[in-house]
């Protein structure tokens, strides 16, 4: 059973990461006034009120018990503002008109489903890993390959979810002015999955390596596939 008392301080982090993105994203569209006659701002903030407490509800209380860990704090540092700042910097792009993509209110209207959809990708991702789920790279001592799920169609799905919140922020306020962003997410997003699939290679062996051959990492292959890295 968890913990008890670990609800709350949960809870009132998630309540301090949502008043931050409230903030930036209100500043970056231009103020509270021009926030609340931002629809597609509003449906963005409000996928946040659901996901912020289920993600920070659904951290583990993970062991200690490791038996390999190779902590990258750049990438985690990456990984962490990135989309932290990508929501407010994208709707100030779109404020001041700069480099506007072709597509009007249906790609707009797209970005904001796929950054929901992301949203919801991460959270079954991280639901199915339970307490393997780790913010670095790490091998507990009772770790395993999992089969089935999200993990038997591709092998990252958690950060698939990334991405395309990613990705979809930047199309929902259309300005190719936060483009660079979604490629520098991409490429921590590669050097973090490099990392783990070093520590899972020496710790699975060929077991591992059949599931990579098996099972695409971001995009499904034809050939069917079961397991899973134990990572988001």
């Amino acid at each position: 059973m968890t913990p008890a008392p670990r609800t709350a301080p949960s809870l009132l982090g998630a309540l301090v990461v949502l008043v931050l993105d409230f903030g930036l994203l209100a500043l970056g569209v231009g103020g509270l006034d021009p926030f609340m006659r931002h629809p597609r701002a509003l449906a963005l903030f409000a996928s946040w009120l659901i996901a912020t407490p289920v993600l920070a509800l659904l951290r583990p209380v993970r062991s200690r018990d490791l038996v390999a860990a190779r902590p990258d704090r750049l990438v985690l540092l990456t990984l962490l503002l990135i989309p932290m700042f990508t929501p407010a910097l994208s709707a100030l792009g779109e404020r001041r008109h700069l480099w506007l993509l072709a597509g009007g209110a249906a790609l707009r209207w797209g970005g904001v489903a796929l950054s929901v959809a992301g949203l919801a990708l991460r959270i079954a991702a991280m639901r199915q890993l339970g307490s393997r789920f780790s913010p670095l790279p790490s091998v507990q001592r009772d770790h395993a390959l999992e089969t089935g799920g999200l993990y038997g169609f591709v092998r990252h799905p958690g950060y698939l979810g990334a991405f395309a919140f990613e990705l979809g922020v930047v199309l929902a306020f259309g300005s190719a002015a936060t483009l660079p962003l979604v490629l520098l997410m991409g490429l921590a997003i590669g050097r973090r999955v490099a990392t783990e699939e070093g520590l899972l290679e020496e710790r699975f062996g060929g077991d591992f390596r059949g599931y990579r051959a098996r099972v695409g990492g971001f995009v499904p292959r034809l050939r069917s596939g079961r397991g899973s890295t134990g990572n988001p």
